[in-house]
C-alpha cells in the first residue's frame, strides 16, 4: 500500500480506531476530518449479520433522505408513447426503448438511476442485465423502479431517494448520505433515515446480531465507527 497523504494522516490523528462513537460525536469528527477542497461525499457502511444467499436475507430497498444526497441525480427511463412523454415532462435525463438500450450496451453509463414501465422489462432485461445488474442500476419492482407511475418516481428519486442492497460476498450495505458541506443535523438525519430503514428490513429469520458494524467516512477521510446499538 502506498503512503497516505498528509491530509489523511492528520485526519487519522483525530479518530480513535478502537472507539465506537455515538452519532453526535461521530458526525462532529466526520466534519472535522473532511478537509478536501471539493465537496466530499459521505458514505455509510453497515455490515449486517445476514446471509444474502438466502432470499429472505438479501436485503434491498429504497429510502428517501430528508436532505437529499447533495448531488444531481441523473435518471433514465425506458418507456414509450404517453409514458415516454410523461417522463420527459417530469425531467428524465434520457428516455427511450431500443435506442437507449443499444446506447447503454455500447458503453454509455452517465446516469445514476433507471426506471422502466412493466411492458418493457422483457425487452430490456436480456440485453441490459449483465451491464446494469452488477452496478445495481437495473430497474426492479421491489424498489419501485418498474412502474407505470413514471413521473412521480422520477420526482422522488431526484428529490433524494436512494436504493440500497447488501453485497452478496461481504454482507455490507453502502449508502451515500450527503456531502461534507451539509450541516451536522442534516447528516445525522440522513443517517438515521437509512438506519431506520435497515432496522425495519430485518428478516424474522435472523436470531443473532443483525447490525454488526456501522461506520461513516468522507471521500478522502478516515472511517469512523459508530455504536450499532444506538440504532436498534
Amino acid at each position: 500500500m502506498g503512503k497516505r497523504g498528509k491530509r489523511y494522516r492528520e485526519a487519522s490523528q483525530l479518530v480513535d480506531r478502537l472507539k465506537l462513537y455515538d452519532l453526535d460525536e461521530g458526525v462532529e469528527l466526520l466534519k472535522k476530518s473532511a478537509s478536501a477542497k471539493f465537496a466530499e461525499t459521505i458514505d455509510l457502511a453497515v455490515h449486517l449479520g445476514v446471509d444474502p444467499r438466502h432470499a429472505d436475507q438479501n436485503i434491498r430497498g429504497t429510502v428517501s433522505l430528508p436532505h437529499g444526497t447533495g448531488q444531481e441525480i441523473r435518471v433514465v427511463v425506458f418507456a414509450q408513447g404517453d409514458k415516454a412523454r410523461e417522463a420527459e415532462e417530469a425531467g428524465a435525463d434520457a428516455v427511450g426503448t431500443d435506442d437507449l438500450v443499444d446506447k447503454i450496451v455500447d458503453g454509455w453509463l452517465e446516469f445514476d438511476a433507471t426506471i422502466a414501465t412493466p411492458d418493457l422489462m422483457r425487452t430490456i432485461m436480456p440485453k441490459l442485465g449483465r451491464v446494469l445488474g452488477p452496478r445495481g442500476l437495473m430497474p426492479n419492482a421491489k424498489t419501485g423502479t418498474v412502474t407505470m407511475d413514471v413521473a412521480e418516481t422520477i420526482r422522488t428519486i431526484k428529490a433524494g431517494q436512494i436504493e440500497y442492497r447488501v453485497e452478496k460476498e461481504s454482507g455490507v450495505i453502502h449508502a451515500p448520505v450527503g456531502k461534507a458541506s451539509f450541516d451536522e443535523n442534516q447528516i445525522k438525519e440522513n443517517i438515521q433515515a437509512v438506519m431506520g430503514a435497515l432496522v425495519q428490513a430485518r428478516p424474522s429469520s435472523i436470531k443473532g446480531r443483525y447490525l454488526k458494524t456501522v461506520a461513516v467516512s468522507s471521500t478522502m477521510g478516515v472511517g469512523i465507527r459508530l455504536e450499532p446499538g444506538q440504532f436498534s
